[in-house]
């Protein structure tokens, strides 16, 4: 009897051994895949973040490993860190490669958990850094790229810091193949249209004839002009106009109106639609998509998907460019993610009471240009210092 009662013992500390093998072993498999994942998706962001940096300063990434070191961004301490966000076709891309054609300062007033959104249009008339001449601001980063070393982030930075009179400390640069693969990658974005959109002049619009984007001749001519003394103008040279052959966004861009999912294609086409509307209204639609798309990224369906990590992690690469290190990278998304429910504050510089610029005679020096009222920029440095406090400016909403 004693004995059956042992073997009884011995037998459910067998099973008993057994079942914890059973379970203990797919557990530590499915330990080690999600040790492996974050070990790949970690080695991939480090490898992502060094090559999109063109500040990659190492030993300033290692210095913020060490224990106790503060991880402050530059305005932190103030409660009011500005990122600079430029989007342009991509160097080495025909057509006005590294022309800014979204120019826009992020601010995240990181106390009252509130961000900002201002898009500056690529018209304004400002001094190129370090010289007298003058340009369209979407034309400052391209001038400063052909200096070489980055120093088309740190032109930007100069003339919209001296715009906003706040220091603008980082900038992300990113190109029109990047943000597809990013709207892709994390499954699209969302838009609720009031109306149906359509942009039928845009992307068959006429330019000045060349060897490799424009190059279909359409008969029509561009005067260039000079004023004589006597004040009249005088026509001294003609340039052919030409279409581009490979028509973007399908020529004639249209949506339907109603909530739908937008593709990268989609996104990028909406995103950039001005000809039948507006320079201001493409901002105000920037301004949305780039919601939609931080609102995605940042959610509990996105960040739990490797998947849509590692699409978004690729879509980086040699597609965007920031003069930010890893680390600040890393404490701006911490920041970003701990402002829960925040409220967004979106305005665009436009030729209104409400957007501080006008639009002076043309000349065939400038051409079509924004200037500040007053020709200056104190309203608009008060109104950036008062952003998140002001009324809702009264037309930010895209007509479509």
């Amino acid at each position: 009897m004693e004995n059956e009662q042992g073997f009884g013992r011995n037998m459910r500390t067998e099973i008993g051994k057994t079942s914890k093998k059973r379970w203990l072993k797919p557990l530590l498999i499915f330990v080690g895949v999600i040790v492996v994942i974050a070990g790949v998706v970690a080695w991939k962001t480090g490898a992502t973040l060094n090559k999109i940096s063109v500040d990659g300063n190492i030993f300033g990434s290692l210095t913020h490993m060490i224990p106790g070191v503060k991880d402050s961004l530059e305005g932190e301490e103030n409660g009011r860190v500005n990122v600079l966000l430029l989007g342009m076709r991509g160097e080495h891309v025909t057509g006005g490669g590294t022309l800014a054609d979204t120019i826009m300062v992020a601010s995240f007033d990181i106390q009252n958990n509130k961000v900002s959104m201002l898009s500056i249009p690529r018209d304004l008339y400002v001094t190129d850094p370090g010289t007298e001449s003058k340009s369209k601001i979407n034309a400052v980063y391209a001038y400063g790229e052909e200096k070489g070393n980055g120093k088309g982030i740190e032109d930007m930075k100069t003339v919209v810091s001296d715009i906003v009179g706040m220091p603008v400390s980082y900038a992300l640069v990113i190109n029109f193949k990047g943000f597809t693969d990013l709207v892709n990658a994390i499954g699209g974005v969302e838009v609720n249209l009031t109306a149906p959109f359509e942009e039928a002049l845009q992307f068959n619009e006429e330019h000045v004839c060349d060897s490799e984007v424009f190059t279909v001749p359409t008969g029509k001519f561009e005067d260039k002009t000079v004023r004589t003394a006597s004040g009249r103008l005088r026509v001294v040279k003609q340039y052919p106009l030409c279409t581009n052959p490979n028509t973007e966004c399908g020529g004639d861009f249209k949506l339907p109106a109603g909530k739908q999912t937008l593709n990268g294609d989609q996104a990028l086409c909406y995103a950039r639609a001005r000809k039948t509307t507006s320079d201001f209204d493409r901002a105000k639609r920037q301004q949305l998509i780039i919601q939609k798309i931080k609102e995605k990224a940042l959610s509990a369906g996105t960040l739990t998907d490797f998947s849509k990590i590692n699409a978004m992690i690729d879509s980086l690469g040699e597609n965007v460019k920031t003069d930010m290190q890893g680390w600040e990278l890393k404490r701006l998304y911490e920041l970003e993610r701990a402002m829960q429910n925040q409220q967004v504050v979106r305005r665009v510089l436009e030729n209104s009471d409400e957007g501080l610029l006008y639009n002076p005679p043309m000349t065939p020096e400038t051409g079509y240009i924004l200037l500040p009222i007053g020709d200056n920029y104190d309203r608009i440095r008060e109104m950036f210092k008062n952003i998140f406090t002001l009324p809702v400016q009264s037309d930010i909403e895209p007509k479509a």
